[in-house]
């Protein structure tokens, strides 16, 4: 694994993924990014709620999907790894699960050992790439190493999305990669939306921008585009915490949950199928 200078960790600005650790409650984080975030609880105090709903919403997805028989998982912009981290839901269902990370940022980098911490009987692999050229990432030796394409894969674009502008094509990325897949693939999304409290979202975005991160939210008819021919699962796209708030791995008790507001959340979420 390539080494990682302290030049290259941008200490000295705010960072995205370190303010989403902040607002997580751990502790890679940094005065920077501290300060940012905190800016931006000012404006969006709801931030803190999408960002702990959106990992809820993931461990529900994962398990969900390894309980319907998927052992293959592609993880797209990673972010610092979070325990339970994506390997360690699949491989609590099952223990022969293998995940790829993708992450193009030095300071994921910098923590990836944790993502490789997989089961004996499974895999893990970090692949350091830019989420935005998914070629790069289908042609990669890690993910060829570790993930079988001609078995169906689960494809993981968890509150990343949001950090691709259209000129970035995020919509294209998502496609390349499914493409990439055989039936019975699956595609996990959670995705920051101004449908629900569109001005303190729009603000937030502008935080993030200022910070030199590049941000857009989309709305529910967007983010529908991206799971288009594909066979949603129940309850569809929804709000983060109304995505089967059921379920076991959820962060909060399903009342704790029910006590949440939709612009609180303010995130999408949904899980489909490649027929």
């Amino acid at each position: 694994m390539p080494e990682v200078g302290v030049e290259d960790l941008r200490l000295g600005q705010p960072h995205s993924a370190r303010m989403y650790d902040f607002f997580l409650g751990g502790k890679d984080n940094y005065e920077p990014d501290r300060r940012a975030a905190i800016q931006a609880l000012t404006v969006y105090p709801g931030i803190i709620t999408l960002a702990r709903e959106n990992r809820s919403f993931m461990h529900r997805a994962i398990r969900m999907l390894a309980e319907a028989g998927i052992r293959q998982f592609l993880d797209i912009g990673t972010g610092i790894p979070t325990s339970p981290n994506l390997h360690e839901v699949a491989q609590s269902v099952a223990p022969e699960s293998r995940v790829v990370y993708v992450d193009n940022d030095p300071l994921v980098l910098a923590h990836a050992q944790a993502l490789l911490d997989s089961s004996p009987e499974g895999r893990t692999a970090y692949l350091r790439a830019d989420a935005t050229d998914p070629e790069s990432i289908l042609s990669a030796p890690e993910l060829a190493e570790t993930l079988d394409l001609t078995r169906p894969v689960a494809l993981s674009a968890c509150a990343v999305l949001h950090f691709m502008p259209d000129d970035r094509d995020p919509f294209g990325v998502v496609r390349t990669l499914l493409d990439a897949m055989p039936a019975g693939s699956a595609l996990t999304v959670s995705h920051a939306t101004p449908d629900y409290d569109p001005v303190a979202t729009e603000k937030a975005v502008e935080i993030y921008r200022a910070s030199g991160t590049p941000a857009q939210v989309r709305g529910r008819a967007e983010v529908a585009r991206f799971f288009a021919g594909l066979d949603l699962v129940e309850p569809g796209i929804e709000v983060a915490h109304r995505w089967r708030p059921y379920e076991v791995s959820s962060r909060l008790p399903a009342p704790a949950r029910q006590t949440l507001t939709d612009a609180e959340v303010s995130l999408l979420a949904g899980v489909a199928f490649k027929p």
